[in-house]
């Protein structure tokens, strides 16, 4: 049966790469984590059909409450859904933490700083409701990958768009993240963000200080899409300004894989799982 389903999910990995693709056909096929459960979904954090997210808990409850890691997907700002991410919650939700992963407006339907936006007003929902899926609003690590990542970052690290709330926040694990990438040379980050008359001021490194969290940025060396100098930029300015930072680079792993890699058939291609994990339970202790 597991033999079955990774050949129906091989090919997927070479549309997923190619396409940046939301994974749910892939997420459709992969074996699930069966430590977490869905516990809630198309939950609305705000108004509108992109301001909603679901909820994965671990499953038999427990001791509690427990810390809350939220994922933003990516899909470079411009496609992606949740639905496509319960590969994702599901381990997470296995390794002892209520996850969450939203939906946040993507462009053309806006561009540079909406999705941040979406993202902040989702990180204050979870604060003000982890309690009620056996969360700690109070213990909230902010992760995603690719766009995603950047997303995660911008709330990590800029005090700008949660306030108080940041103060929750008590670590960022990016994957494959783009935190220092102006001027914007592709398609992609033109869209997002060629209309915002200043580029430095969307960029992660140019507003990271010592009061942002410890930051765990993971890359794959063979990424060509979103490179590893990105994760080292980022690791650089939080160190000079007195912040902890920690970069682990995965060797052979590209862009997508890093994603894949947290599915449980091919974990073997990078602890991905276990770092992020290992990171949050630590910084949330």
């Amino acid at each position: 049966m597991r033999v079955a389903l990774l050949q129906r999910a091989a090919p997927l990995l070479g549309l997923v790469a190619s396409a940046c693709s939301p994974l749910s056909a892939f997420n459709s096929v992969v074996p699930k984590d069966e430590g977490g459960r869905l516990a809630a979904a198309d939950i609305a954090y705000g108004e509108g059909p992109r301001r909603r997210l679901d909820i994965y808990v671990p499953r038999g409850g427990g001791e509690g409450p427990r810390p809350v890691i939220v994922f933003f997907y990516g899909g470079s700002w411009n496609s992606g859904a949740r639905s496509g991410y319960g590969f994702v919650g599901r381990a997470l939700a296995a390794r002892g933490f209520v996850t969450v992963i939203p939906d946040y407006r993507l462009v053309p339907e806006v561009t540079y700083p909406g999705f941040v936006e979406d993202g902040a007003a989702a990180v204050r929902w979870v604060r003000a409701h982890a309690k009620d899926y056996g969360g700690d609003g109070d213990r909230i690590v902010l992760a995603g990958h690719s766009a995603g990542a950047y997303i995660a970052a911008m709330l990590a690290v800029d005090g700008r768009w949660l306030g108080d709330d940041r103060k929750a926040v008590r670590g960022l694990a990016g994957l494959a993240g783009p935190y220092d990438f102006a001027p914007f040379t592709v398609a992609a980050s033109q869209a997002a963000f060629g209309r915002w008359p200043n580029a430095a001021e969307t960029q992660p490194v140019t507003h990271a200080d010592a009061s942002a969290p410890p930051a765990l940025l993971l890359s794959g060396t063979d990424d060509t899409t979103v490179k590893p100098r990105n994760s080292e930029a980022l690791a650089a300015k939080l160190r000079a300004v007195g912040g902890a930072a920690e970069v682990k680079l995965y060797p052979g792993v590209a862009h997508i894989g890093i994603l894949t890699a947290i599915a449980r058939p091919f974990r073997g291609k990078a602890p991905v799982v276990r770092d992020v994990a290992d990171f949050a339970e630590r910084v949330t202790r």
